[in-house]
């Protein structure tokens, strides 16, 4: 194992020692043969954590580990559902209040990345950070035109902690598809892959201005989601300058009710956003916890959702996005037998799996939670019995994929903590079916062949090109093969010869030899008259094979 990554382990393992998190050490195999030498450090007796409650041990451990143990628990703070309040409650303030680092680092950073003095580029700038995430901070500021902007500065040295963290990731997932038998389906090494792309392109705050751009072309006019406008003058690679937006985080629900929200709208609506965003553009939020959305009130029964933080989108390859909508619809019917054919299809799972079978798994995964509030459903249940059903039938984890289960896992538990009696399935449905009508409405078949028709002239008009190319290829291909067999048979004929010469000089020698063994020698003169004859047989020989050539 490489020595930074070996390091790193070690680091890891004594954070959770020194926070008192002894028991993810003990559950760990990797670091069982390690802990002694932990409990063993005079400096790790004196830094454990005194007087802390558990959640609070287990937040700062993520925090002093960096922004990929901080992105895992935003993501598990989202599930009240399967974590001690105590726990949900302190994972909570790694939405927006990781510790910030200094502002007059940021303000440095400005300035040199624009080559400008602070007061140049903007008319106010707020040193002290509004809020403080796993990989960027952002501070309040205005323009020189008085618009209110927020501006997000990346934090220093981020890309080195990543990919240190990253070839982590890396080393101990190819461990355990190495060693792990039960870890293959979840093929590790892929997913781990994946998530280096998603994480690496979270650090280009450019990217991250053309997808909220996109998002916004994407909903402008809308009455659910308002996405802040883009600065693009003042954008750069570790810098992005917003329009700053005004709302209650979402999570903030008493202060929502105080106001009169209409939290049912607000809840059905984000169902609606969630799926528009998967299917009918294909482009979708992938960093939904509470500290990136925002509830606009202006109209208290009709709120609408403002969204920041858009480094991580995901979007659907077109036989993905055919194959999840069928899934959904085949559910909405309580069609098990075709979400057991779609699975096998798709090659989710081994295509020698029986439908019969894998209907019966998914019927008793599925019926327990139809029609049902999100109240009344275990999500930890159902996990169990997915998990179960993946043994089960090899169903292996399908890595392009992983954004969006992490989006509709963030989406689910939201929306419990929002609108407990929100019926997710009746909510999606009508959405789905509208989406799929539209998908193959004739309106639409007859705008996506006029879309191609361009294509398909210029590939017309390419095809006497094409096909003239492919002659002369394949006349080319012809006087090639015939040279190649001209020049073998010559390669033949030279080694024929070669051979028939090595053969003659051979029996030349044979026949010498003999003759001057039995000129000299009276006694053994057999030996020479042996010479003789393999001399004889081989000239015969060599006669025989040119008449067989020839």
């Amino acid at each position: 194992m490489n020595p930074r990554v070996l390091a790193r382990l070690l680091q890891i393992q004594r954070a959770l020692v020194r926070h008192r998190l002894d028991d993810f050490v003990r559950a760990t195999h990797l670091y069982r043969p390690l802990r002694f030498l932990f409990y063993f450090s005079p400096w790790t007796w004196f830094q454990r954590s005194i007087g802390t409650e558990r959640g609070e041990r287990l937040r700062l451990a993520l925090e002093e580990l960096g922004p990929i143990f901080v992105k895992f628990g935003q993501a598990l703070s989202t599930r009240r559902d399967l974590l001690p309040a105590d726990v949900a409650d302190e994972l909570a303030k790694l939405q927006d209040r990781v510790p910030p680092f200094p502002g007059d680092i940021a303000i440095a950073t400005i300035e040199k990345t624009f080559g400008l003095p602070l007061g140049d580029i903007f008319g106010s700038f707020e040193a002290t950070p509004l809020a403080a995430a796993s990989i960027a901070q952002v501070h309040a500021a205005t323009l020189k035109n008085g618009s209110e902007v927020v501006v997000k500065v990346l934090r220093p040295g981020m890309r080195e902690v990543i990919d240190l963290d990253l070839e982590v990731l890396d080393a101990v997932a190819k461990l355990a598809d190495q060693y792990w038998e039960e870890a293959r389906p979840v093929r590790p090494i892929e997913v781990v892959r994946e998530y280096r792309k998603t994480v690496t392109d979270e650090l280009d705050l450019l990217r991250e201005a053309g997808n909220a751009a996109q998002l916004k072309r994407n909903f402008a006019g809308s009455s659910l989601l308002y996405v802040p406008e883009v600065h693009w003058d003042y954008c750069r690679i570790n810098i992005m300058v917003m329009e700053r937006i005004h709302g209650i985080i979402v999570s903030q629900i008493d202060e929502l009710r105080a106001h009169g929200t209409n939290i049912a709208k607000l809840a059905e609506n984000g169902v609606e956003i969630f799926f528009t965003q998967v299917f009918r553009h294909n482009f979708f939020h992938a960093d939904m916890h509470p500290g990136n959305i925002f509830v606009q009130i202006e109209d208290p029964k009709n709120p609408r959702y403002a969204a920041v933080d858009f480094g991580i989108v995901g979007t659907l390859q077109p036989r993905d996005q055919h194959y999840l909508a069928e899934n959904f619809m085949a559910f909405f019917d309580r069609d098990y037998a075709r979400i057991a054919a779609l699975h096998i299809e798709s090659g989710w799972v081994p295509r020698g799996t029986r439908v019969d079978e894998l209907e019966s798994a998914v019927r008793t995964v599925c019926e327990p939670i139809f029609n049902k509030p999100l109240k009344e459903i275990s999500f930890a249940q159902v996990l169990l019995r997915l998990f179960a059903t993946a043994r089960r039938f090899d169903m292996r984890v399908q890595p392009q994929l992983i954004l969006l289960q992490k989006t509709l896992f963030n989406i689910e538990g939201l929306g419990r903590q929002l609108y407990p009696d929100l019926d997710l399935w009746k909510t999606a449905q009508p959405v789905l079916r509208e989406w799929m009508r539209e998908r193959t409405s004739p309106r639409t078949i007859v705008r996506e062949i006029r879309a191609r028709i361009p294509d398909a002239l210029m590939t017309l008009r390419q095809i006497p090109q094409i096909l003239q190319t492919a002659v002369r290829e394949a006349a080319d291909a012809s006087a090639s093969a015939a040279e190649s067999a001209r020049f073998a048979e010559l390669r033949e004929a030279s080694r024929r010869s070669g051979l028939r010469r090595e053969t003659a000089i051979i029996a030349a020698v044979l026949w010498l030899s003999g003759l001057i063994w039995l000129s000299w020698s009276t006694r053994y003169q057999w030996l020479g008259w042996l010479q003789l004859g393999a001399a004889i047989l081989l000239l015969l020989r060599m006669r025989s094979a040119k008449w067989r050539s020839e």
